[in-house]
């Protein structure tokens, strides 16, 4: 993880337990740091949970950036509560599988924690994936609903021959752009060769996402949920080596890595930090700790749609201070980032 600054932060920490039993069965723990609690009493409760509590603390707090525009955690949780609450008034029962196709922006975060609170399955997609990749995913996993992009409405239905959605929830880049950006961005998309299409919402099958939150209670959602037997995610891995295999998550499991990246992450600053959320929540590393630890943290997520050094490099210079997680992969930008903090 890269930042730009050093605060400590000893949040959680008071919970954790002093001692392990049997330290001697596990030398390991010799060599954690002071900082670093060796147990740690876990919360059985919806993941979501972390968006419900940071907002309740801190409602005027902002949670999201987005090109230039701002969330604040008091906003996300009601747009969260009307996705939720439209999502069991479109018959979403607890365990249905709701698939997000979505980049980094604030319809994808809406769409994950909500689906959560109405007792659904996240499945997160990538939105580059082409037809018989998303066919796969979706016949697999057995999504009934899907939230994604205007753009990509085309490639959803080209991939739906075996798994036919129920809903397909579509959105648009410019429905969270402040202006005039949000007017300029159909001329953009245009210019570099993806036009919006024209969406018919006629039917049953296509329902504008915008219209569903304007129309649906924020009255707040929440399905009674086993949080260490059922499951919040189905993730998929990378299928470098074939088709991607469905990796079944519970509440706990995300819960527990998501805990376990703060109290690790303990030179973090916490609320104050701002987290440049520039690697993908489809991924399930940056889902964990960006979008996670970064809600469970109350910081601010600047979210870029797609990992560009030139992108990261502007938002570093404007904002001075953040934490950058990043793949070991990323290794070719490591020498533009020398000036910053490695943890």
């Amino acid at each position: 993880m890269l930042r730009a600054s050093s605060k400590r932060s000893a949040t959680f920490l008071n919970r954790a337990g002093n001692g392990v039993n049997g330290m001697s069965n596990r030398p390991w723990l010799s060599h954690y740091p002071a900082e670093v609690p060796p147990t740690y009493d876990y919360p059985d409760q919806n993941l979501a949970e972390f968006l419900v509590q940071t907002a309740r603390k801190h409602p005027k707090r902002t949670a999201l950036e987005f090109m230039g525009a701002r969330i604040s955690y008091e906003n996300l949780l009601d747009q969260t509560y009307r996705f939720a609450n439209a999502m069991n008034g479109l018959g979403l029962r607890k365990g249905d599988r709701v698939a997000v196709m979505l980049p980094n922006c604030p319809q994808a975060v809406i769409a994950y924690y909500g689906a959560l609170l109405a007792g659904g399955i996240v499945v997160m997609t990538n939105p580059l994936y082409m037809p018989r990749e998303l066919e796969h995913q979706l016949t697999d996993s057995g999504a009934k609903i899907i939230v994604t992009l205007d753009q990509l409405v085309g490639r959803v239905k080209q991939s739906m021959a075996k798994q036919p959605m129920e809903r397909i929830i579509v959105t648009s880049v410019a429905d969270y752009l402040s202006f005039p950006k949000n007017l300029l961005y159909p001329i953009k998309a245009r210019k570099d060769g993806t036009p919006i299409p024209s969406i018919d919402y006629d039917g049953e099958e296509l329902i504008s996402f915008r219209k569903l939150l304007k129309q649906a209670e924020p009255k707040p959602a929440g399905v009674p949920i086993d949080a260490r037997n059922d499951l919040a995610l189905i993730q998929y891995t990378g299928g470098t080596t074939g088709f991607a295999k469905g990796v079944m998550l519970t509440h706990r499991n995300l819960i527990a890595n998501t805990i376990q990246s703060k109290l690790w992450n303990y030179r973090a600053g916490g609320p104050e930090e701002r987290y440049l959320a520039a690697l993908p929540f489809f991924h399930v590393f940056g889902m964990t700790v960006l979008l996670n630890l970064g809600i469970l943290n109350g910081s601010t997520l600047d979210l870029l749609p797609r990992f560009e050094i030139k992108q990261v490099l502007r938002a570093i210079a404007k904002k001075k201070s953040y934490c950058l997680s990043r793949r070991a992969d990323d290794v070719h930008c490591r020498h533009q980032l020398s000036r910053y903090q490695e943890l």
